[in-house]
């Protein structure tokens, strides 16, 4: 004969033999469930041995057990993914805070197309301007940066670039934003002077740098020393001697 699960439905074959003519408890491998088979031919309660009481009261048991088991891998799963959910939206709402202290994760912000601040603070008015300082070409780079963060940030270094037509970076100068500390909303400004900028200089490029990764100034070359002359008594010449009155 065969069997089928009232809970899955899965299907069995078994031999009439291990049915017996009173019928019995079977239980589905796939879910666990348990009833009582009558033997085929055996139709109504009343042409069947009932269960006994035992058995009735075990299989109650073990389906209250089951309930209780899909209910707690249910909440399991409901808490998991609001967990997980509530932790993706706050590394989305809050990623400028995380790519502050974990810079590396810009770069997977990017791939997801979500633009990141880390510094907290956007370039505003920014004024170019060539002049010569006699025959010596000058850039100056001027400008405010606004703190666009919800909490006080401590300023940066401004990273000016001077490229050429192909790209090519052709000068470069780190200046600093006064003042060194802004509140939410706040402004600072920078004005950065390069001196001997390449005629070539075709565009500029402006970014935030930390200060720790501004290379030191390089000390400004000085020549020999000059030698002097020094006259030694041995060298003033012969001495001479004052009239003695």
């Amino acid at each position: 004969m065969i069997l089928t699960c009232p809970s899955c439905e899965t299907q069995y074959f078994a031999d009439d033999s291990t049915i017996g003519e009173s019928g019995r408890t079977v239980k589905c491998a796939t879910c666990g469930h348990s009833w009582f088979v009558r033997p085929e031919g055996v139709a109504g309660h009343e042409h069947a041995a009932a269960p006994a009481a035992h058995e009735v009261y075990r299989e109650r048991v073990r389906e209250q057990r089951r309930r209780k088991s899909r209910f707690a891998a249910m909440v399991s799963w409901i808490v998991t993914a609001a967990l997980f959910f509530t932790l993706g939206l706050a590394a989305i709402i809050f990623r400028n805070d995380v790519v502050k202290f974990w810079p590396e994760s810009a770069t997977a912000y990017k791939r997801i197309g979500f633009s990141v601040n880390r510094f907290g603070l956007e370039f505003e008015n920014i004024e170019r301007s060539r002049t010569f300082n006699d025959t010596i070409p000058v850039v100056t780079v001027s400008g405010r940066a606004v703190n666009v963060a919800r909490s006080t940030v401590d300023t940066p270094a401004v990273r000016v670039s001077l490229m050429d037509e192909r790209g090519k970076e052709v000068a470069l100068k780190f200046g600093s934003i006064t003042p060194a500390e802004l509140e939410a909303g706040e402004t600072g400004t920078f004005r950065i002077v390069l001196e001997q900028a390449p005629m070539e200089s075709f565009e500029i490029e402006l970014s935030f740098i930390d200060k720790a990764d501004v290379p030191p100034a390089p000390e400004p070359e000085t020549g020999p020393a000059a030698e002097t002359d020094t006259i030694g008594p041995d060298l003033a010449g012969p001495d001479t001697e004052s009239p003695v009155e």
